[in-house]
């Protein structure tokens, strides 16, 4: 489970306090996925970033009682001078698990080739967002949390290998994705959240929730 707890999150933008989350509370149940729709600006990837334990809250309190992942795209514990090969034995060790499984799961699903020894300093946004997704999937979580859908890269091969297990993960685990467009919601999530002006409108159905954003952000 995933709990906020009364949580509040503003930042001073030097002209003004912007509220993200103003005395929130909800909870994320193993097994029941979450979409979340909120508009540019609002603080999408700070609230998952809160859910990871990356940023913490002003006030309020968020329980962890399982194992949750890091942001998709998130590389803040990867090294850039090192190849991928040596980030995905190191960070395996680190979870706890198997170096010899994660670095070939994390080969085969990010067809890098002869890059996948070469310094992750030299890839491309694309390689790297490849890297990210095979690495979360690599890794046992109980909750995966994704910020805008699926990774920006134009390799269909890994879109299609990536898409597909990341469906079947849904069967044993659970996802958290915040996104501004309800259709990138659609295929991995049935209840849904709206985010707007610091509070959290949660709805049993993605329907009702797309009721609420776009009457909101469309007028």
């Amino acid at each position: 489970m995933l709990e906020f707890d009364n949580v509040s999150k503003s930042y001073w933008t030097g002209t003004r306090r912007k509220v993200i989350l103003d005395r929130v509370s909800f909870r994320v149940d193993v097994g029941r996925s979450l979409g979340i729709l909120a508009p540019n600006g609002t603080g999408k990837t700070t609230l998952i970033n809160m859910m990871a334990g990356l940023e913490k809250p002003d006030e309020g309190e968020v329980r962890r009682n399982c194992k949750i992942s890091f942001p998709l795209g998130f590389m803040g514990g990867v090294v850039s001078r090192v190849s991928a090969m040596e980030n995905c034995r190191y960070i395996a060790k680190l979870y706890s698990m198997d170096p010899d499984y994660v670095e070939a799961y994390c080969r085969w699903l990010c067809g890098l080739g002869e890059y996948f020894d070469q310094p992750i300093g030299t890839y491309s946004a694309g390689m790297r967002a490849r890297f990210s997704f095979a690495l979360m999937l690599a890794l046992d979580f109980d909750i995966y949390l994704i910020d805008e859908g699926m990774p920006s890269t134009t390799d269909v091969e890994f879109n299609r290998k990536a898409g597909s297990i990341l469906k079947e993960r849904l069967r044993t685990t659970t996802i958290v994705m915040v996104s501004h467009q309800p259709a990138t919601l659609e295929k991995f999530v049935r209840s849904a959240a709206v985010l707007l002006n610091g509070k959290l409108h949660m709805f049993d159905t993605l329907e009702e929730a797309k009721q609420l954003y776009d009457y909101e952000t469309q007028g």
